[in-house]
Parts: C-alpha cells; structure tokens; sequence
C-alpha cells in the first residue's frame, strides 16, 4: 500500500452487512503473533514481504527507496538502495532467484538479476497509476494491482516473461493485494476501499475469467495477500490488526492477532510454518507461528 488510507473508517460504507454475514464462519479459532524485527528498523512504508534462501526481503529498510535483507534470527541488512528515486512496493523471486519490484514512484517493475545487486528496468508502462503489489507464477509471468488512490480506482495488469505488459481490467476499486494459487488456475485481487476479494479463473494462457467475489467486508481496509499450498488466502487486515485465513470457498478458518493495526503485507517461509507479516505504522515485522 502506498497511499494514506487512514480515511477508509469514515469512508461511506459501500457494501452492505448482508453481503458479509454469510462468509464469516461462527468457529474461527484466533492466534497471535510476534515481534521479527523491531520498530523502526524499517520505515513506515515497509512493504512487500518475500522469502527466499532462509531470507526475508522488504522495501524500505532505513530509508525509501531501499530494500533490506533479514536473517533467521531477524536481524536486518540493506540488500540494495534503489536508482533514480524508485521506491518498491511487492517484491516477489521467480525460481531462478531473479528479484522483481514494483517501483510505484516511475511506473516500472525493476528486476535485480540472480546472484547480483544491479537493477534493471524490467517492464515500463506510462500509463500504469504506480504499480503496487505483484504475484509471480511458477512460468515467471506476473500479474500487479494498480491502484489511483485519489479515485478509489485501480487497473490490474499482467506481466509477461518478456517484460511486455497486458492491461487485463479497468475500472477496478482501489486494486491492492494480489495472489496466485500454487497451480496457477486461480487469481486473487482485493480493493481496499470497496472492500471487497476477487477472485479470477486462470487458463494455460493466464487469461483471465469467471469473476467472482471471494468475501466481502463492512470495516477496515485490506492490504496484501498470499495463498498458502491448501489454497487458503491469508489477507492482511489494515486497520483491523488482523490476518485473516479464508479458504477457497470464502469462509474464514482463522484470525491472527497483530501487535500493530496496521499490517501492509504478508509472506511465507519456505516451510509454510511461519507467516511474517510487514507492519506500517511500526516499522517493523511481526511474525505468526502456523
């Protein structure tokens, strides 16, 4: 999330309670988290989660415009400072180790080619608002939220392996998090204003289909989210201090309680036994113990 969203609580509530009630599961069992990584370590636009090789990577440790790099005993490192005032967002590895950024300040995703610290322009498209969060598909193609803040409007674009750009929907809400199912034939985008989980077919040729909203919500905004192998989405609740575990039939298994309220986005250890999750306000990274 890279916008001021503090006014989603006096926004006009767009989605009526009948819409929520039928999702929302009587016996959910509730976890907590703790403290990964300390506040302040990062700044408050801390974002974009990802792990790989027994670390984790986010978006502006110390400064924008950075990424940091975190040990298993969570201390942190800058991995690399950003060119020409670029500042990520999502961050995601393809399995060849190559690391993707979503720069919303220059309409870009930057690449940082495997085994390197050099950055490169990746896919550039004038037209994208700023591009917000990425998912990556086993193939390497992408797929990223773009959201226009001022608007409470968003597009949702594929990126292909060669770099090329697909805008696949606009007219979107505020278009936040995205993910993708392990076998790829599902898409998962939220609009954090509205409220409200899609979800999308995918073909072979990742061409999307069959639109349908997953849950809907009353309250609070959403942020980032990732699927897990039993194809259970785990969404960051911004504002609620949450994250909530949804499974493909739109019913919520289980509430993590946060320390902070606002969490910005969420990813996996390698395992799957650990969910760590980016915390704006703070600074900081919390941890959930699956």
């Amino acid at each position: 999330m890279k916008a001021m969203i503090c006014g989603l609580g006096c926004a006009a509530v767009l989605l009526s309670s009948a819409c929520l009630a039928t999702n929302i599961a009587t016996n959910t069992t509730t976890n907590s988290s703790r403290d990964f990584v300390a506040d302040n370590i990062f700044t408050q636009g801390i974002e974009g989660p990802v792990f790989y090789k027994q670390h984790l990577y986010a978006v502006n440790f110390a400064e924008q415009g950075t990424i940091g790099k975190v040990d298993s005993s969570g201390k942190a490192q800058l991995f690399i400072k950003l060119p020409n005032d670029s500042v990520g967002n999502g961050l995601q590895f393809d399995s060849q180790g190559n690391l993707y950024i979503a720069d919303y300040v220059n309409h870009n995703i930057l690449k940082v080619p495997a085994n390197s610290q050099s950055v490169e322009v990746f896919a550039h498209n004038k037209t994208m608002n700023q591009p917000n969060d990425i998912a990556i598909t086993t193939r390497g193609v992408l797929f990223a939220s773009d959201p226009n803040w001022a608007n409470s409007t968003g597009k949702l674009w594929r990126i292909n392996a060669d770099g090329s750009t697909q805008l696949l929907e606009d007219n979107m809400g505020t278009t936040n998090g995205v993910a993708v199912n392990n076998d790829n034939s599902k898409l998962y985008v939220n609009e954090s204003v509205q409220r409200v989980i899609w979800q999308y077919d995918l073909d072979r040729d990742l061409n999307i289909s069959n639109k349908q909203p997953l849950i809907k919500f009353v309250d609070h905004g959403m942020d980032g989210m990732r699927v897990d192998n039993q194809g259970n989405v785990f969404v960051a609740r911004y504002g609620a201090g949450v994250i909530l575990k949804i499974s493909p039939a739109g019913e919520v298994l289980n509430t993590y309680t946060l320390t902070g309220q606002h969490p910005t986005n969420v990813a996996f250890n390698e395992q799957q036994t650990k969910l760590f999750v980016t915390m704006q306000k703070r600074g900081a990274i919390e941890v959930i113990e699956l």
